[in-house]
C-alpha cells in the first residue's frame, strides 16, 4: 500500500501541503491543468524555493488574474486591492462535481469541504446547505483543497498519516472579527484529533488545514513503519521563532 506521512511540526495549512505534495514529485503541469476545470476565473500558481529557518522548502502563492468589477458586488468583500468571493458550500460542491474529476479527487476534495461546511453550520446555527464560506470559499483555499486531492492522486497515495496535530497560540483575525486560536470553527473541526501543545502566539493549523486532517487521514500518531521514497517540503508564509515554518511529507510504501 502506497502511503504518505504529514510531519506537521509547525502545523498544517492547504499551501503547505500541496506545495509539499509537489515538492514530493508530484506534477505541477497536470495538477494545474486540471484545476483548470473548475470555473474559478483567471489565476495562476507560483512556486518558489525558500528557506525557513535553515530548511529549503517549496512555497505556493495562487495568484487572482480575474479583471476585477469596477464597483464591489454583492458577492465580493474587498480588501486592500483584492476582492474575495464568498462561495457557499453548495456552490462549491456543484464546482467540483461538474469539473469532470477523477472519481478519488473529486471524493477527497468533497470530503474536506463537508467536513468544514458541518463544523461552520454548527458554529453558527445554520443548516449546512446554506453555510457560506468566508476565507475557506476564496479562490487560494478551493485551489489548496482540490490541488491537495490531485497531487494525492498523483502520487498514488491509497492512505494518509499524519502526526498530532499543533494548532498554535494566540489571536487570529477572521472575516467576523478577533478569534481565539484555534478558531471556533477549526476548533469544531479538530474534535477527536490528537493535538500537540506549543507556546507558539500564532496560527499554526488553518481551517483548510484542519478540513484535510479531519477529512483525509486514516491515523494520527508516530511515524508508522514504512518505507520512504521521498520526502517533500511545503513553506508556509511566516516566519517561525526557533523552528521552520515547514510541512514535512513522506511518500512511501507499508
Amino acid at each position: 500500500m502506497r502511503i504518505a506521512y504529514l510531519d506537521c511540526f509547525s502545523g498544517i495549512s492547504g499551501d503547505m501541503l500541496l506545495a509539499a505534495l509537489v515538492d514530493a514529485g508530484a506534477n505541477r503541469e497536470r495538477i494545474e491543468a486540471e484545476l483548470r476545470k473548475l470555473s474559478l476565473g483567471e489565476f495562476r500558481l507560483e512556486w518558489k524555493n525558500v528557506v525557513k529557518t535553515g530548511v529549503r522548502a517549496l512555497k505556493l502563492d495562487v495568484i487572482d488574474e480575474t479583471p476585477q468589477p469596477a464597483k464591489p458586488l454583492k458577492a465580493l468583500k474587498v480588501i486592500g486591492d483584492h476582492a474575495h468571493h464568498h462561495r457557499g458550500y453548495k456552490e462549491i460542491v456543484e464546482m467540483i462535481e461538474a469539473a469532470g474529476l477523477a472519481p478519488r479527487v473529486t471524493a477527497r476534495a468533497l470530503a474536506v469541504f463537508e467536513k468544514i461546511a458541518a463544523a461552520e453550520a454548527k458554529i453558527h446555527s445554520v443548516p449546512v446547505e446554506t453555510v457560506h464560506f468566508h476565507e475557506v470559499g476564496a479562490l487560494d483555499s478551493i485551489v489548496d483543497v482540490v490541488g491537495i486531492a490531485l497531487g494525492l492522486e498523483e502520487l498514488g497515495i491509497d492512505r494518509l498519516y499524519a502526526g498530532h496535530v499543533p494548532t498554535g497560540n494566540g489571536y487570529v483575525r477572521c472575516d467576523h472579527g478577533l478569534y481565539p486560536v484555534p478558531a471556533p470553527a477549526t476548533m469544531e473541526i479538530l474534535i477527536g484529533i490528537p493535538l500537540r501543545s506549543t507556546n507558539i502566539q500564532k496560527e499554526l493549523t488553518t481551517p483548510t488545514g484542519a478540513g484535510v486532517a479531519a477529512a483525509l487521514v486514516h491515523e494520527f500518531g508516530p511515524l508508522p513503519s514504512m518505507t520512504v521514497e521521498a520526502i517533500g517540503y511545503g513553506a508556509g508564509t511566516r516566519d517561525l521563532p526557533d523552528q521552520p515554518n515547514v510541512l514535512r511529507l513522506l511518500v512511501g510504501h507499508l
